[in-house]
C-alpha cells in the first residue's frame, strides 16, 4: 500500500484531485486518515485499480 495525497495521485495518474475526491465522497476510495498538513491520504494502488475498472468496455 502507497499512501499518497490527492495531488501526487495527480501528478501519477492524471486524475484531478477534484475527481479523487468525489471518488472518495461516493465511497468508491477509501480515505487512510490525513497527513500533517491535513490532505486526506489514499492508496495509489486502489486509484489505479479504480481507473482501470473505469475503463473497461462494459459488455451488453
Amino acid at each position: 500500500m502507497t499512501l499518497v495525497d490527492l495531488y501526487a495521485a495527480h501528478a501519477a495518474t492524471g486524475k484531478s484531485p477534484a475527481t479523487l475526491r468525489t471518488w472518495i465522497h461516493r465511497g468508491e476510495l477509501t480515505r487512510h486518515g490525513y497527513d500533517p498538513r491535513g490532505r486526506a491520504l489514499i492508496d495509489l494502488g486502489e486509484v489505479e485499480a479504480l481507473i482501470a475498472a473505469k475503463a473497461e468496455p462494459v459488455s451488453a
